[in-house]
């Protein structure tokens, strides 16, 4: 992805524009992000803070999250959408969900982590490597 891009939630309350690259692009089969995305896995892209400029004011909630450590999820307070996440363990950097990409065709997995807690039944791309939990 070529920064820089943007997105935000379905309503349109919250917006979001990214001056750096990802620095990864990801599916996470945790239980905790299966539970927040109500999915099998949450797909995001791992951005500095710094890169990120964000209008409007998101709510959020934290969790410990399947590594131990405290991760805090924003979401739009009238839509719900879910659109970041921080963790703790990495407090400089933050995940988006990708759903909110202005253009969510570019975004391209590099990696499934977490892949301990995949379900069954969910099919990894053989073409990207797999983690069992963080790499």
């Amino acid at each position: 992805m070529t920064p820089p891009f943007s997105g935000g939630c379905a309503c349109g309350s919250i917006r979001y524009v990214c001056a750096g690259a990802p620095i990864a692009m990801l599916n996470c089969h945790c239980s905790d992000c299966q539970r927040s995305s109500g999915a099998p896995f949450a797909s995001g892209l791992i951005l500095k803070v710094s890169d990120i400029e964000i209008t409007g004011t998101p709510k959020t909630f934290s969790v410990r999250a399947s590594s131990g450590a405290l991760a805090t999820r924003s979401f739009c307070p009238d839509c719900g959408s879910p659109l970041f996440t921080r963790g703790e363990a990495a407090p400089g950097f933050t995940s988006i969900r990708f759903s909110t990409l202005d253009n969510p065709s570019e975004f391209q997995p590099m990696l499934d982590i977490w892949t301990s807690s995949a379900q069954p039944w969910v099919c990894l791309s053989q073409a990207i490597p797999h983690y069992p939990q963080t790499p």
